[in-house]
């Protein structure tokens, strides 16, 4: 490839928008889900598999399941997602996007991998 059409490439991939959101990783065999806010889901389910591939989340239900049930028995799933353009305090609309998510799908305990959030 030459440079022209490399930089062709890297400015079409600049310019596309960014989004932030809600994504959710279940385990199909259990039915357990984790949900988690982020600042920008491109490339985030692969974010989450070199985490946990690499034994990142320790001593955690998420983690141990991974290892346990393997990759293939996990899906990745976007449940909401929002332009960046808007957002002028990005921490405090992943809490609060968080919240109601957290609270909307209760994903604790037998449902899920999160820990309630302490206010």
């Amino acid at each position: 490839m030459n440079q022209e059409r490399k930089k062709q490439l890297m400015e079409e991939y600049k310019a596309q928008p960014t989004y932030y959101g809600i994504i959710q990783i279940k385990n199909e065999k259990n039915g357990k889900i984790f949900i988690e806010a982020v600042p920008n889901i491109k490339n985030r389910w692969h974010f989450y598999k070199l985490n946990l591939d690499n034994n990142f989340y320790r001593n955690t239900p998420l983690q141990e399941d991974w290892l346990k049930d393997k990759e293939e028995s996990f899906s990745y799933e976007v449940l909401w997602k929002k332009k960046t353009d808007d957002v002028e305090n990005m921490k405090k609309e992943l809490k609060k996007c968080k919240k109601e998510w957290l609270d909307k799908l209760q994903p604790y305990g037998e449902k899920g991998y999160n820990k309630p959030i302490k206010e």
